[in-house]
């Protein structure tokens, strides 16, 4: 029988080459370390240079503070770092990086050069490291600041250089580090280049400025700006109308103390937070910041640091689900003018200043904006006509309001469905003759088994044949609307995912299919009096911009954009 190999300890360089396996990802995760050693030496102007995605060459040079010719070993050495000295410094740690292994992980996989000089020398120095071996500090021209430059990534670790993907591929991965770290820092200036061409440049802006560069200014044309507080907690950022949703997850930042972060607890509570706005398979899109005491926050939860655990996670879920919520529900006569300038008193990375009006274009293309104010008439003003049975056409203070009348409805008969249901039980109306159907033998099943469940959300179904079911009630909101298409979409849901999950987890799902059956349809008719009482039930509902599926409910066109669409005054 063969006894096991005895037990030894590593040698330092294999210990930290497994170390780098969870610091040192691909190229992305060398760029994101060193931005990071950069911001946390105060530097003012960073700039990024590539080499084939960063597979061949990443080269990191800032202004900071610099380091001392004598501290350069020590900067490659593992677990030596500046930046704590005890538990108390781990639990409230305040800087991006903070482990003491990023520059010993990526030297130990790479040709690593680093060159710096602080404010006070009279010269700059430079220390090189290949692999295990580490060279003599020597004297170096330098401007204050640093310079790190990692070359031949994983050269002595080919296994590893094997899952490198394309060139392309990875200088995506790379462009999106430098996004989500330059987000956060409008206060200071970037530049990205890849194979000596410059792929981004970034001045010292105002964060509305950034996110319009980053994300494009159709996202901030058509995004609502947030400020919440609350016990120790804050929330600052821009967050995407329906109209900014997307069909991926690809527009979704979330930074904690200036740190973007990758946690489910948040990602759960801005989902939702759009659960009521968006359904089906749209994401939503936002840059948002949540700021609190750093003990109140654990970062030490893997090498990476974009994961975290907060010490009151309950309460983190609800603030952020409720201020975003907030953010994104008022109804029109409710709401702050959507252009309004955020007091420059917040921190940089939550003053997203919206001073300046959004071309005539982007404000007809973000109507979940709010209306403004108005003195003389209601918000959304009077009806003048309907367009082809679809839309009413209202004059407001601002100009002519264009608005979808299903959408609008459908909206409106949601949330009084949702506050029915939050008070116990959908007020039912019974009908005068009832609505037979024909269904499968399953559906009768369900509607039996369900009884209580279906008289909650007001329905009342019976037995009227062998293979029939009857709607003798229904929810009064729906008076009118299509209660037996109703009544087969609630059993098709029951059926699929159960009564309580129905009404739990699936419940937003449920209302919006119960409000679209009963929301007024296309081609029907409405007089003056029916059309203005919409506008005014449109005016006193939360969400009232967008339907329950995400689409617009209402555009605004000012006398200005008219006067512009007819060339008035040139």
């Amino acid at each position: 029988m063969s006894s096991l190999p005895a037990i030894r300890v590593l040698p330092e360089l294999l210990i930290s080459q497994i170390a780098a396996g969870e610091v040192v990802e691909r190229p992305a995760s060398v760029l994101k370390e060193l931005v990071e050693n950069s911001l946390d030496a105060g530097a003012r102007a960073v700039t990024v240079a590539l080499e084939e995605g960063g597979a061949r060459r990443i080269q990191v040079e800032d202004d900071g503070a610099g380091i001392p010719r004598g501290e350069l070993p020590l900067a490659l050495a593992r677990h030596a770092t500046s930046k704590i000295a005890s538990l108390e410094d781990l639990e409230g740690v305040a800087t991006m990086g903070f482990r003491g292994e990023a520059l010993a992980s990526i030297a130990s996989v790479s040709r690593l050069t680093l060159t710096s000089r602080t404010r006070d020398a009279a010269h700059g120095a430079m220390i090189a490291a290949e692999g295990a071996r580490l060279a003599e500090p020597e004297p170096a021209a330098r401007a204050p600041g640093t310079t790190v430059s990692v070359a031949d990534l994983y050269f002595n670790t080919p296994a590893r250089r094997k899952f490198l993907r394309s060139e392309a591929t990875e200088f995506g991965h790379c462009d999106e580090a430098f996004r989500r770290i330059t987000l956060a820092r409008c206060d200071t200036a970037f530049t990205l280049k890849h194979n000596g061409r410059v792929s981004r440049h970034l001045r010292a802006q105002s964060a509305a400025e950034r996110v319009g560069a980053l994300l494009g200014e159709e996202f901030l044309g058509s995004s609502v700006p947030i400020e919440a507080a609350s016990a120790g907690l804050r929330l600052g950022g821009l967050a995407g109308t329906p109209q900014a949703a997307r069909t991926r997850a690809d527009a979704q930042y979330f930074f904690v103390n200036g740190r973007y972060v990758r946690d489910r607890l948040l990602s759960h509570a801005a989902r939702e937070a759009y659960s009521e706005l968006l359904h089906g398979e749209r994401q939503p899109a936002y840059v948002l910041f949540l700021e609190l005491d750093p003990r109140a926050v654990d970062v030490n939860v893997h090498p990476a640091k974009t994961e975290v655990r907060f010490r009151d996670a309950r309460a983190v879920h609800q603030f952020v689900r409720h201020a975003l919520g907030r953010a994104l529900a008022p109804s029109a006569a409710e709401a702050p003018v959507a252009y309004a300038t955020v007091a420059e008193s917040v921190p940089l990375q939550a003053a997203f200043s919206l001073a300046q009006p959004a071309p005539a274009y982007e404000r007809f293309m973000a109507a979940a904006a709010p209306l403004p104010a108005a003195d003389k008439a209601p918000p959304l003003g009077y009806a003048l006509a309907q367009l082809h049975g679809v839309y009413i056409l209202a004059q407001n203070e601002a100009g002519l309001v264009l608005v979808d009348m299903h959408a609008a409805h459908e909206r409106i008969v949601m949330e009084k469905l949702k506050q029915n249901l939050d008070t116990g039980a959908v007020e039912r109306q019974a009908l005068l003759v009832p609505g037979v159907f024909s269904a499968e033998a399953l559906d009768i099943a369900a509607a039996e088994e369900n009884r209580e469940t279906l008289e909650r959300l007001g329905l009342e179904l019976s037995v009227s044949g062998p293979n029939e079911l009857s709607v003798r009630a229904a929810p009064a909101a729906l008076a009118g609307g299509d209660i037996v298409g109703l009544a087969r979409d609630v059993l098709k849901e029951i059926r699929e995912y159960g009564a309580s999950e129905a009404l739990s987890a699936r419940q937003n799902e449920l209302l919006a299919t119960m409000a679209c059956h009963g929301a007024v349809r296309a081609n029907r008719a409405l007089g003056n009096a029916e059309m203005n009482a919409l506008l005014r039930e449109m005016e006193s509902t939360e969400r009232s911009g967008s339907c329950n599926h995400g689409r617009p409910t209402w555009y605004q066109l000012t006398l200005a954009d008219l006067d512009r669409l007819f060339m008035r005054g040139r």
